[in-house]
């Protein structure tokens, strides 16, 4: 499907949730899109690193990390599981690193930042459950598009 948020926006204004552009593009693919997964986690990634390790079936995983900009949540060795399982993408309300190799990866990545430091492993966190950031509530099963413009989110494929 060939979409832009843009044309998306103006035919279903009404029906969509717009988030807030505080997001920056890392990934390989700037426009993706797909049925939400959820994770709600802070400074640990072992729910990002399972979830993405399952089969995607161009789903996209949305992390609320609580903004922290104080390390990552998503690495390189990450990103080429989330691949290889068949992920459309990642939105995260948090930082990644491996900046360069995830670049050149086919998978949509948006992200506050980057930073070297990677996140602890404690095993905490949540998921499929509604999460709040950027203005929008990402339900799991909801759709998002994503674009060069932005992202937008809808209770239903369009």
């Amino acid at each position: 499907m060939t979409f832009k948020t843009a044309d998306l926006y103006d035919r279903y204004g009404d029906e969509l949730q717009t988030c807030e552009p505080i997001f920056r593009d890392f990934g390989g693919m700037s426009r993706f899109h797909g049925p939400i997964v959820t994770v709600k986690c802070f400074e640990d990634n072992s729910f990002v690193k399972s979830t993405l390790a399952e089969p995607g079936a161009g789903r996209v995983l949305v992390v609320d990390a609580g903004g922290s900009r104080r390390c990552a949540m998503l690495g390189d060795l990450i990103a080429a599981s989330a691949v290889e399982q068949g992920w459309a993408g990642v939105v995260l309300f948090g930082c990644v690193r491996d900046t360069v190799e995830i670049g050149q990866m086919p998978l949509g990545v948006k992200a506050l930042a980057s930073i070297p430091r990677k996140s602890e492993r404690r095993g905490e966190g949540q998921r499929d459950i509604p999460v709040t950031f950027a203005g929008v509530r990402f339900a799991p099963g909801d759709h998002i598009y994503c674009d060069e413009d932005g992202i937008l989110v809808a209770d239903r494929a369009l």
